[in-house]
């Protein structure tokens, strides 16, 4: 199963392993579809592929971690 989520992380993440962390843990393969990083802001468009179980909970991480997450529909380029 797929799932497209948009990412934002504060200051204090941007330097830091989160998806990495995240994708290892639940077994799940994070694609990168677009990104943006400044020095006070990163975004992401991110697809992640697994489990649906997995995909769940990777997402949970994601926003216990402090990253903000919304899901995405349509738009991106395929």
């Amino acid at each position: 199963m797929k799932k497209r989520i948009r990412l934002t992380f504060p200051q204090d993440l941007i330097k830091e392993p989160v998806i990495y962390t995240v994708a290892r843990k639940y077994d799940i393969i994070p694609n990168i579809r677009r990104a943006r990083v400044t020095e006070s802001v990163g975004e992401m468009i991110l697809e992640l592929d697994g489990q649906e179980d997995n995909l769940n909970l990777s997402i949970e991480a994601l926003k216990e971690t402090g990253v903000d997450v919304e899901l995405v529909e349509g738009d991106i380029i395929q």
